[in-house]
């Protein structure tokens, strides 16, 4: 009888052959690892960062508003932002034509900007018509819920916040200032522009103030350029003791200068609400301090970027105003400042 083969167990360890195929195929697999690991951190590093692109479009030229353009410069700065770095900023401006607004406020659509700056009402309502999903913030706006710009200033709603220079009190202010220079005042020349968002709201307040004070107002709308020497004939033949200017934008910014000696030939003492017109040759101006509202724009920019919604931001109001005085100009009209009123001037021009 055939006995079955005999089976041998073989104990002990793996020969030296076996154990170097193990031990390579593990070495090879990890380098495989380690490879492909290495290229992909390499390939997602040369990935291109994204920079952010913002628009910024005003109505006024670009060195009308130089103060404030560069307030914003620097706001943004502050912020770890350097423009041509990481960040591009697209400047567009109207130059003072209104008409080009909307043709300007579709090309930064057109382009896919991340948001768009917005300097002035008339500029943010231009913008608004042109998209409701790009973000836009309002550098400075008179009412931007009166305007229909956002639902409240708590909670805008929309695509649309920002910085308003809305202050009820500011007018009264503003009429009380030039009681004090004028202690015989009696009429006062009201110079706005009539289609300006803000404006309706604006005579309101100045209104309230006159009945306080005693005072007769005589309204001159300013719709373009040419009304701003007719207006100022127009203060002097109804024998006004004083005018309060509430002109801004494309109308009044690129014509400081002239207005200001308009003002200094007629002998007529006018309070300004922008310190540029008192830097120009302006009398005195009282109001909101725009520059500092521009530099405030740019922490809704920075928020808006790190994924913030505009509607989650509330629109901030004023909290710098700044009295400017020049001295220059009160002496070519012969005028005496009270010492207790230039006691509390933020700034003095001699």
């Amino acid at each position: 009888m055939t006995k079955p083969p005999k089976t041998e167990f073989i104990t002990g360890s793996p020969s030296n052959t076996s154990l170097s195929f193990f031990r390579g195929n593990v070495i090879d697999t990890l380098i495989i690892l380690v490879l492909a690991l290495f290229c992909g951190a390499v390939a997602e590093a040369q990935q291109p960062t994204r920079i952010p692109r913002i628009g910024f479009l005003s109505g006024s030229p670009p060195s009308s508003i130089k103060a404030s353009t560069e307030a914003f410069r620097q706001g943004l700065r502050d912020l770890g932002y350097g423009e041509g770095k990481n960040i591009v900023i697209e400047w567009r401006s109207a130059e003072g034509k209104g008409d080009r607004l909307p043709a300007l406020a579709a090309d930064l659509v057109r382009l896919k900007v991340d948001l768009i700056v917005t300097a002035g009402p008339l500029v943010t309502r231009a913008v608004k018509e042109a998209t409701s999903t790009i973000p836009i913030v309002m550098a400075q706006d008179p009412d931007p819920v009166g305007n229909g710009f956002v639902a409240s200033l708590a909670r805008p709603g929309g695509n649309i916040t920002g910085l308003s220079r809305l202050a009820p009190e500011l007018s009264g202010k503003q009429l009380e200032l030039l009681k004090e220079i004028v202690p015989k005042l009696s009429r006062v020349a009201v110079i706005g522009t009539s289609t300006r968002p803000g404006n309706t709201q604006t005579l309101r307040e100045v209104e309230l103030a006159a009945g306080a004070f005693g005072v007769q107002l005589q309204y001159l709308d300013i719709l373009s350029p040419k009304d701003i020497e007719t207006a100022f004939q127009a203060a002097v033949r109804e024998r006004a003791d004083g005018a309060l200017w509430f002109v801004t934008g494309s109308i009044g910014n690129p014509h400081r200068k002239k207005i200001a000696d308009l003002a200094v030939s007629s002998r007529l003492p006018v309070i300004y609400f922008q310190r540029d017109h008192v830097e120009a040759g302006g009398l005195m101006s009282y109001g909101v301090n725009e520059v500092d509202l521009y530099r405030r724009a740019a922490t809704y920019v920075d928020k808006i970027l790190k994924g913030t919604k505009p509607a989650d931001l509330p629109v901030e109001q004023p909290t710098k105003f700044e009295l400017v005085i020049n001295l220059k100009t009160t002496k070519q009209i012969g005028l005496t400042i009270p010492p207790n009123v230039l006691a509390r001037a933020d700034r003095v021009i001699k």
